[in-house]
């Protein structure tokens, strides 16, 4: 859990051109009934709507281009998701 990348972290996704910006993490599709690790749309686009909205690994990321924001808050928010997803195990 610890080496999910923050949100506003930009990456290029394996066999991908186009670069995504993470805007979510541990996000959940409910049709498959499955967690991915983020939630990414286009760079430099942003959200441009739910079509464009790409679910993903960090196993999928060929390339992390930047790094986002990460403070103790963050920190915090990481250990809680940590403890909460070892509990569900």
């Amino acid at each position: 859990m610890k080496n999910l990348l923050p949100i506003g972290s930009v990456v290029l996704l394996k066999d991908a051109t186009k670069k995504l910006v993470i805007i979510g993490i541990l996000q959940v599709n409910p049709s498959e009934n499955k967690i991915y690790d983020y939630l990414g749309v286009p760079y430099p686009e942003g959200y441009v709507g739910s079509d464009n909205n790409f679910l993903f690994n960090h196993s999928d990321i060929n390339d992390i281009i930047f790094s986002g924001y990460e403070n103790p808050e963050r920190e915090a928010f990481i250990k809680a998701m940590d403890i909460l997803y070892n509990q569900k195990k």
